[in-house]
């Protein structure tokens, strides 16, 4: 079943990268990069085209497809790619054979170094490639300021220098050159240049710096202020530039990539298909768990589908852990490198993929996500029984002034506002959050029992190990013991403590299980901060109000209730308190605060 293109668009992700549109027969028509895809898709959809292609085009979208990248550089790449790969009718200026510039390094006795759109395969090495022409001329230039490398095209062999068959040319009278055509720089001297040269493109340029600004500083000593500006200018745009691309790289040939994302009944495959360096294709296979397979299971099954279902020979497959493909086929799991930045591209578009189908759920089944959230609490928290309702509280004292709690309540993973409490501590003296806890949860849950309202399964507290302690004495106190699981988190580390365990649990900081618990822990603190700062106010405003001869408990009951607070009295004008207090009240009330200001 097709999916409505309104739920493609708005789960679409916040990130850069590059979106396909297909028709209903699923043909492409169209590859575009974005810095946010969500924006950049919904602008088509949210706005009248004046271009009458462009309203064509938005009529056709059935399906939107798209491929998530680090930056909006790689996204630029990426779509160059694909529109020259698939020929999409409604792309135009990219369809032609032009491609990006790239810096080279000759494979020669003395390389020469210069910009290029064209790669030849003997040997010389390529860096970028560059979006921007202006950038590689930046980058050139600096290397010429800094090392003069020749730029003349002869065959510099040692037998030709050695027979004199060169002469210096102009290059080197104006010291751009130093003479290597007539011997007068030896190779070793010219190949460590060379190597300084080869690090700044890799983006290595920390030794390099110091030349940089020895050179600015000496032309700022020679007065040169204009030129050394120039070369600051240029050191900023090199320490900004970005030396390589992920989606592009002319290191790595032919081969596919494949990565695995999975929960407890989906599995999501992604696969790039990569083609002399460059990223072709992008697909993510869904696949429905049934007997409880690994991730190595899955991942094979897929593989072949997909080698398949799109025809692929490439004799090398990069995976994440290993696999058992046939002898033919050339198996690798990196660890660093060019291809592990590769695999956890593919990785990165597998999550995405799968944080669209929940949120498409979500939308469209918000039962199945909350039965889907439950079932991955009850595993990820080791409960006895799903928490569909969970209870958090929080202490809020200043030192050990107007002490309260609040005791926040989630029902399937969402806030209840209408059964939150707050708690005014009234056994406990002084700054003691410990004592503080175990009042609260004692009166929360004897009041419960009393009234026979049904329990939570799952009690939170915000704090270590401390207060987790503190509650337990309630709980034990009441029989609850057992009947409710209680654990602690603690804010530093987000370290969830369980009773009798010394050791703390750690959720992955994405997991959705530990995105639950903080809601419910931040949503604690602020209903608790919020009854702790009114209660303070009215305090302040109180105490401030019996220092007024003349005025009573009435008069300041009333006070509160209007004002609320001390610094809303004291900005009050006469007449406004008048129309609370009377005229007399209000005389004395405003005085006071005038007298002492």
């Amino acid at each position: 079943m097709q999916t409505p293109l309104e739920l493609q668009i708005q789960t679409l992700p916040d990130n850069p990268g590059v979106y396909q549109y297909y028709d209903k027969e699923g043909k492409i028509l169209y590859v575009g990069k974005a810095k946010n895809l969500k924006k950049r898709v919904q602008s088509y959809f949210t706005k009248n085209h004046d271009n009458y292609k462009t309203s064509v085009l938005v009529k056709k979208i059935v399906t939107i497809k798209h491929i998530v990248v680090p930056t909006e550089t790689d996204a630029l790449l990426l779509e160059n790619n694909l529109i020259k790969k698939l020929q999409p009718r409604y792309n135009v200026l990219l369809r032609d054979d032009k491609t990006y510039p790239w810096i080279c390094i000759k494979n020669e006795r003395f390389p020469r170094i210069f910009s290029t759109r064209k790669m030849i395969k003997d040997g010389s090495e390529y860096f970028g490639p560059y979006t921007s022409f202006k950038t590689v001329h930046t980058i050139l230039d600096l290397i010429k300021e800094l090392y003069p490398l020749r730029t003349c095209t002869y065959d510099l062999s040692k037998a030709n220098i050695d027979s004199g068959k060169f002469k210096v040319c102009l290059e080197y009278h104006i010291g751009n050159c130093k003479g290597a055509c007539e011997g007068y720089e030896m190779a070793e001297n010219y190949q460590n240049q060379v190597e300084k040269i080869r690090q700044i493109l890799k983006g290595n340029f920390k030794e390099s710096l110091k030349d940089f600004k020895k050179l600015m500083t000496d032309l700022a000593m020679e007065m040169k202020f204009e030129e050394a500006q120039k070369i600051k200018e240029k050191i900023e745009v090199l320490e900004n530039y970005q030396s390589r691309s992920t989606v592009l790289n002319p290191k790595i040939t032919n081969l596919d990539v494949f990565s695995i994302i999975s929960d407890e009944t989906m599995a999501y495959v992604n696969f790039l298909q990569i083609s002399h360096g460059a990223i072709v294709r992008s697909h993510t296979l869904e696949l429905k768990k049934k007997l409880d397979e690994t991730n190595e299971e899955l991942l094979e099954l897929a593989v072949v589908e997909l080698r398949e279902r799109f025809h692929l020979n490439a004799r090398e497959i990069v995976v994440p852990f290993a696999i058992d493909l046939g002898e033919n086929i050339k198996v690798t799991v990196p660890q660093l490198g060019d291809k592990k930045q590769i695999l956890d591209l593919s990785e990165r578009n597998a999550k995405y993929y799968r944080l669209d189908q929940l949120k498409q759920i979500q939308i469209v089944d918000p039962e199945r996500h909350t039965n889907r959230i439950m079932a991955q609490m009850q595993k990820d928290l080791r409960l006895s029984v799903e928490p569909r309702h969970i209870e958090c509280f929080d202490n809020s004292n200043i030192q050990g002034t107007n002490p309260v709690s609040a005791c926040v309540v989630f029902k399937d993973g969402k806030p209840s506002k209408k059964d939150y409490r707050h708690f005014n501590i009234k056994t406990v003296e002084g700054p003691n959050d410990f004592a503080s806890m175990e009042e609260v949860v004692y009166r929360r849950y004897k009041r419960m029992l009393d009234e026979n309202q049904p329990l939570p399964q799952l009690i939170i507290i915000d704090g270590g190990k401390g207060q987790l302690s503190s509650a337990l004495k309630s709980i034990d106190d009441l029989g609850l013991r057992g009947k409710i699981a209680i654990i602690g988190i603690a804010k530093r580390l987000e370290e969830l403590f369980y009773p009798g365990d010394s050791v703390p649990l750690y959720l992955d900081k994405k997991s959705e299980t530990l995105k639950v618990i903080q809601y419910l822990r931040n949503e604690a603190h602020r209903f608790g901060i919020t009854h702790h700062r009114d209660k303070r106010s009215k305090s302040a405003l109180t105490n401030s109000l019996e220092s007024i001869p003349g005025i009573g408990e009435k008069t300041m009951i009333a006070l509160m209730k209007h004002f609320k607070s001390v610094k809303r009295l004291q900005n009050a004008d006469e007449k406004a308190i008048s129309e609370v207090v009377g005229v007399s009240k209000a005389k004395k009330i405003s005085d006071f605060y005038k007298n002492n200001k």
